[in-house]
């Protein structure tokens, strides 16, 4: 069974003059936030074959905070991941699906669309915590009995949903 793992981001600050969104760095509350979910993952066996990071200052610094306490197998960065839809979130997954597992560290909406669209059923608590929003450094574990290959709406069990107030 395959298993996609979707991060928001951890915190970022918000930009200072002259200073693009793209570039944001995270906030000391992001950084620990990216530590802490790196951790997490590491004590439930969350180890991605993959690692889709985009190339957003801030989504490459949570990468970072994850990778010094957990492994992130190997990593591919994409403009896209910042810039387009759930779609193109779906379709990078798909053509990156040649392991078992596959981490997207991502953006919101995309990420929370995504992972609300491609979760037909799971866990209760976990159902619930993802209604109820997508914050940053939260992290859907969404299992696929037929492969992520053939990840389409409504056909993952979401496993879990981690917050940073979990960990």
């Amino acid at each position: 069974m395959d298993t996609l793992f979707l991060l928001r981001h951890a915190r970022a600050g918000w930009a200072l003059p002259g200073v693009r969104d793209f570039d944001r760095p995270l906030d000391a509350v992001g950084h620990a936030e990216a530590e802490a979910t790196g951790e997490a993952m590491r004590a439930a066996a969350y180890i991605p074959d993959i690692t889709l990071c985009s190339n957003a200052r801030r989504a490459r610094e949570t990468l970072e905070g994850l990778a010094g306490r957990s492994d992130t197998g190997r990593v591919r960065f994409f403009d896209l991941l910042y810039s387009e839809d759930a779609a193109c979130y779906l379709s990078l997954i798909h053509q990156n699906a040649e392991g078992g597992s596959v981490l997207v560290i991502g953006h919101n909406p995309m990420t929370e669309d995504l992972a609300v669209a491609l979760a037909g059923d799971g866990d209760p608590a976990a159902r619930a915590a993802l209604n109820s929003g997508f914050p940053a450094s939260g992290l859907a574990v969404i299992r696929f009995p037929g492969g992520l290959k053939g990840a389409a709406p409504g056909s993952g069990f979401l496993e879990a949903f981690l917050t940073p107030g979990d960990h």
